[in-house]
């Protein structure tokens, strides 16, 4: 409806793609599949390899600060809520929860060493849990994104607590020579905004929109609409040189989808 050609997937070991075991979360895998996705979308008829613009939320808001610092031929980004400092998340996770999820990672990755199936944990869980995120607004937030009487599994292999701490986009920030979008939650406690505040600082051409409310009510009305227009106006204009685009005119409606870990990403580009 913007006039953008938009392409969306799902990680290997995740939804409907391929790859065992399942809901197996692997920050090198997920970017080589951002890096292929990248590469047909560019090979597709009708459209413009050099008009690409890369957008990704939570975990995803990471991984298109990363791609983008490597690939200079990236016309634009959004990062949503992003993922951009793993040490510093483990840092505000208190040392209860961190040595929890430490104990259930190295028991997952002595079963990978001896090739038996993961110990998996909950993704999202209550306070107190050993849920990967468990603030109080985690379990209610992600399933308020899930659409009635879709099953999705609540789950992820416990190995990634073990990287996930290495992991920081933050430091690539500052290689983001295309224009970046960074829609920060100002009530953020899954992804800290004070780090996602600090690579957009960093980022020489980047913008920044704030939102009341915590890391997932930027995916449900009333705020949906009023980020999907900041986002539709912000690559209107460095897609196709045009201020004002889906502000008021265009709002298409997007039915959110569950992944473990919020972890989606997709791109949008110009038609050639």
């Amino acid at each position: 409806a913007a006039g953008m050609a938009v392409l969306v997937f799902d990680y290997r070991h995740f939804g409907a793609s391929g790859g065992e075991p399942r809901e197996l979360l692997d920050v090198k895998r997920q970017l080589a599949d951002w890096r292929a996705a990248v590469a047909y979308a560019r090979g597709l008829d009708g459209i413009d390899p050099d008009g690409l613009a890369l957008w990704g939320t939570s975990f995803g808001g990471g991984h298109v600060v990363t791609l983008a610092a490597d690939d200079p031929r990236v016309a634009a980004v959004v990062a949503q809520v992003p993922f951009a400092d793993g040490f510093g998340n483990l840092l505000r996770l208190g040392k209860v929860h961190a040595l929890r999820l430490t104990r259930e990672a190295l028991r997952d990755a002595w079963r990978a060493l001896v090739r038996r199936p993961p110990h998996y944990i909950d993704a999202v869980g209550p306070p107190g849990s050993s849920a990967v995120m468990n603030t109080p607004d985690a379990e209610p937030g992600f399933r308020a994104l899930t659409p009635p009487g879709l099953d999705w599994p609540n789950r992820t292999a416990a190995r990634i607590a073990l990287k996930v701490c290495v992991y920081r986009p933050i430091k690539r920030a500052g290689d983001v020579r295309c224009p970046i979008l960074f829609a920060i939650a100002d009530g953020d406690a899954i992804t800290p905004p004070d780090y996602a505040l600090e690579s957009a600082r960093r980022a020489p051409r980047s913008e920044v929109r704030h939102y009341p409310g915590g890391h997932f009510d930027v995916y449900v009305d009333p705020l949906f609409e009023r980020v999907v227009g900041d986002q539709l106006e912000f690559l209107g204009e460095h897609l196709f040189g045009r201020k004002s685009a889906g502000r008021d005119d265009v709002h298409p409606r997007v039915a959110p989808r569950s992944e473990a870990k919020g972890t989606r990403g997709g791109m949008s580009a110009r038609p050639a």
